[in-house]
């Protein structure tokens, strides 16, 4: 039964891609998604049995590799952490595969976008399956692949080319840390399966390595350039500049990859590592740091956009570093707690999003929309449940997991703990802020469109809705149902048991009272005055930008990450190949090699073609040089 929950998207790709043209449109949609549905069901069981039963396994597929000590099995592992992933993940691509028939109705490509979506699930499920870091990685660039062909789905826009090419190649800079982290992995363990390696670490935590001519502990290389790869992935600073110009996408892909899946697999990583992670304090406090930063520039750039989609996925890289700054002070189970519900309330906006944009014919720019909220009740209703969570409002899911990201931070005791968790509160206000100057801009005050009249916007069709609908119920309750499982102290024992270890106990201890009212108090605050701010007294955050002019422009230009790597890396990289194609390529390789011969040979096959006169007496002139030379030859012999 728990090979299906893989083997079912793979069919559903297959028959999608392969017989697309012959079973229709609409039989490779109701194909793909009953079978990515049935596998999400399949999921909730296993997860169930998990729970109720602590059920553990390791089902081998097949035998994969067998070369010398390298022993690589394709195989399933279920434990507490891979069957959270497994409802994740199927849950929300069985959602998004459903939402997509209403809002791909009108594109011509349906089967190829269907086959897509469940190859994609299928590489995440055979990450997330893993019990060795090759399959790991089989699954890590296969999510990367599908995320290319998605993003670029639409392939004759430039931008979304781009967009996809971008994606791939930084991603590509992250995976190239990874594969030097599981290289090293097998250099010091002579292995590669999670258990045999984890088995082995506090064996070698002493242990120096020379890298680059630095002498470094061989815990702390591996875990950083693990890292790398989870920056990549997960969309965080410096590796991060892909996440929102993969918005080109059709916006069921943004929700599938940028909420629930790919980029939640870094994450995923860290915490699955735990063992290699909790004997190196170097690595946790980078983990904290970039977690961190990452939060806060995310949340300070989603101000200024005015993309709807731009917004959100700043707001999930955002959510990112949360989820690892948790992992960076020790709370893993807080970490992927975060992630469970994150995949509600971010999948929710993103469909959200796209239903909004649906109903204003692919506009996707705020400023032109506002004053719709009577036209799209259903959709309204159903963002302010997912803007809500997102903000940590009280009561709802994402205030559950990320109070207590904040919380364990606090309770950390150490310095960058402190930090994050200070950096933490202040960026939910942030966070609240911009995802209510959303709300208020795209659904109240004045309607601004001037290509579409009001009375021409519509609310989506139930086939859009009703993912909506089941998400909310997730963004509402999956906090409140599942905090003490993930984050209590019977279900740390009882839940997790050996899926997520911990060196040293997590602390016990509360904060004070004021810090769990802070957090709290802000983001309520932040509602009425995010109303002053954008739909009484609009002038006023012009008038601040005015002031404020090197700031404003300083975030709407994304803190020029992509203008400093393209001054310090394309550019510069871009002049170097034109100097070795011209003088290296050109002039010596082409001179000197195929063009310096075909030239010689040109040159003297015209000086031959002179000989050839019709003259007899000519002929016999050459002739005559010829037996004399021949003769010449023959007596120095």
């Amino acid at each position: 039964m728990e090979i299906s929950i893989i083997a079912l998207p793979l069919i559903a790709a297959i028959i999608s891609g392969f017989f697309g043209k012959f079973i229709g449109d609409r039989n490779s949609e109701i194909v793909t998604s009953l079978l990515v549905s049935i596998s999400a069901i399949i999921s909730a069981l296993v997860l169930y049995e998990v729970i109720v039963n602590q059920y553990e396994e390791n089902i081998i597929i097949a035998k994969w590799i067998n070369s010398g000590s390298l022993q690589v099995n394709w195989s399933m592992k279920i434990d507490a952490l891979s069957a959270v992933m497994l409802v994740v993940v199927t849950f929300i691509s069985a959602l998004v595969h459903i939402y997509s028939i209403g809002y791909m109705s009108h594109d011509p490509h349906k089967p190829r976008f269907m086959a897509y979506l469940s190859l994609f699930t299928f590489a995440m499920l055979m990450l997330v399956t893993a019990d060795n870091f090759i399959q790991l990685f089989f699954g890590w660039e296969g999510v990367g692949l599908c995320s290319y062909f998605l993003i670029g789905f639409w392939f004759k826009k430039e931008s979304a080319n781009a967009a996809a090419i971008k994606a791939f190649v930084v991603n590509r800079v992250g995976d190239f840390g990874f594969a030097l982290g599981i290289f090293l992995i097998f250099y010091l363990f002579g292995t590669v399966n999670y258990m045999e390696v984890f088995d082995q670490i506090s064996t070698v935590k002493d242990e120096e390595l020379s890298f680059l001519g630095i002498q470094i502990n061989a815990i702390n290389l591996i875990c950083i350039l693990l890292f790398i790869g989870a920056m990549g992935k997960s969309a965080q600073i410096f590796l991060h500049t892909w996440l929102p110009d993969a918005m080109e996408g059709p916006t069921p892909v943004s929700a599938l990859i940028h909420a629930a899946t790919m980029v939640t697999a870094g994450v995923f990583l860290v915490v699955r590592c735990s063992p290699i992670y909790e004997y190196s304090e170097l690595a946790l406090n980078i983990v904290t740091i970039i977690g961190m930063s990452t939060a806060f520039f995310a949340a300070s750039v989603a101000l200024v956009q005015t993309d709807i989609k731009k917004i959100i996925a700043y707001s999930t890289c955002s959510q990112l570093g949360y989820m690892f700054f948790a992992a960076g002070v020790g709370a893993y189970n807080v970490a992927m707690f975060h992630l469970f519900t994150h995949a509600f309330f971010k999948a929710l906006l993103f469909l959200g999003s796209g239903s909004v944009i649906h109903a204003f014919k692919d506009e996707q720019n705020i400023n032109n929309m506002g004053g719709v909220w009577k036209r799209l009740p259903y959709t309204y209703t159903l963002m302010i449940i997912g803007t809500l969570a997102l903000t940590g409002f009280p009561l709802l899911s994402g205030f559950y997991s990320k109070d207590a990201i904040i919380e364990f931070a606090y309770l950390s005791g150490t310095t960058t703990g402190y930090y994050a968790a200070g950096i933490g509160i202040f960026t939910a206000f942030l966070t609240s802020i911009y995802s209510w100057r959303l709300m208020f801009k795209t659904f109240h005050g004045q309607y601004n469109n001037k290509e579409i009249k009001i009375d021409e916007t519509h609310e989506s069709p139930f086939v859009m809705i009703i993912p909506l609908v089941i998400l909310s119920i997730g963004a509402i309750f999956a906090g409140f149902v599942f905090k003490d499982l993930f984050i209590g102290y019977e279900g740390i024992n009882n839940f997790w048991k050996e899926s997520i270890f911990f060196l040293e106990p997590l602390s016990a201890d509360h904060p004070p009272l004021w810090f769990l009212l802070l957090t709290p108090t802000l983001v309520i605050l932040s509602i009425p005055l995010a109303y002053y701010l954008f739909v009484k007294n609009k002038n006023l955050p012009h008038q601040m930008a005015s002031i404020n002019k090197p700031l404003h422009e300083f975030l709407l230009n994304k803190w020029y990450f992509d203008e400093i790597y393209d001054v310090l890396i394309v550019n510069s990289s871009k002049k170097i190949g034109l100097f070795l194609w011209k003088f290296f390529d050109v002039k010596i390789i082409d001179g000197f090699g195929p063009d310096g011969i075909a030239s010689i040979i040109k040159k003297f096959s015209f000086k031959a073609n002179k000989f050839q006169s019709g003259y007899i007496y000519q002929y016999a002139f050459i002739m005559l040089l010829g037996f004399s030379a021949f003769l010449t030859f023959l007596i120095i012999r």
